[in-house]
Formats: structure tokens, C-alpha cells, sequence
């Protein structure tokens, strides 16, 4: 059974599922990739951690990018745990946990070489946007968009 849990940035296991994302999109990007410099962890006080007993198998947090805006960040989900849904339990929750603190929208970039990170998002209604911020010079970066 999986377990949905909440923490923040100090949570080692989300700190180990971090590493394993940046290793990821490393291989994926390249290390020097230009959107490597937004993978920055500290003080994001809202994780959401998969448990497969008590283990650590995904991970999601959001960060508050304006007023009425929470931005999705660092999602990621164990190789071995792949194909169970568990990325969308886990983007399920940071959105309602959005809604608790008052957000009405979920904003999140990602790189053009994540088609699994595409799928789940279209699958949950995430579309399109112009890029935004410091995204907007980076021409392989993608940005989604949900109304909650």
C-alpha cells in the first residue's frame, strides 16, 4: 500500500530522492544544463513523500510563486516504482494542499527530455504557457499550467 505524507526540505529521504532526480535529469540534460541552477532545495517547507513500506519511492513539493500561485517542483518517482500511479498521487496531493493554502493555480517547467513527466501532466489537465521568469531564455524548457 502507499502512503501520502507531508514534510519539508529537511526530510533526508526527500533529500535522497532529490539526488536521484538531479542524477537523472543529468544524464537526461547533460550536468551543465542551464535549468539545473532552479534545482535548489533548501527552506521549501511543502514535500510530499510515496511510501512503499516505509520506503521512500516518490517525491513532489510546491513553493509559493505568487499570490495566488503555487509552483510544482521536484517531482520524481523511483525507476522501480514506475507505472503504479504514484506520481499522480503524489501531484494530486501538492494540489490539494495548494488549495489549503489558498492558491486557485499550480504553475511548473520541465525539461523537453521528460516524456514521462509530459504524460502525467497532460493526463491531469496541466496545459501550456508562455515561459515565464528566468525560464524564458532557456529554449528546451516547457511550462504547464492548472487551474485548481
Amino acid at each position: 500500500m502507499i502512503k501520502i505524507v507531508r514534510t519539508n526540505s529537511e526530510n533526508l529521504e526527500f533529500k535522497k530522492l532529490v539526488q536521484l532526480l538531479n542524477s537523472d535529469l543529468a544524464k537526461r540534460d547533460g550536468k551543465t544544463h542551464p535549468l539545473s541552477q532552479f534545482n535548489d532545495i533548501s527552506n521549501v517547507n511543502y514535500v510530499v513523500l510515496a511510501l512503499k513500506n516505509d520506503k521512500a519511492i516518490g517525491c513532489g513539493a510546491i513553493a509559493i510563486y505568487d499570490l495566488n500561485t503555487m509552483e510544482v517542483k521536484r517531482m520524481y518517482v523511483s525507476p522501480e516504482a514506475r507505472g503504479q500511479r504514484i506520481g499522480e498521487k503524489v501531484l494530486s496531493e501538492l494540489e490539494n494542499w495548494s488549495r489549503e493554502l489558498g492558491s486557485t493555480k499550480c504553475v511548473l517547467f520541465m525539461g523537453s527530455k521528460q516524456p514521462e513527466a509530459s504524460k502525467l501532466y497532460q493526463k491531469n489537465q496541466y496545459h501550456l504557457i508562455e515561459k515565464y521568469g528566468k525560464l524564458k531564455d532557456i529554449p528546451d524548457s516547457i511550462c504547464l499550467a492548472k487551474e485548481l
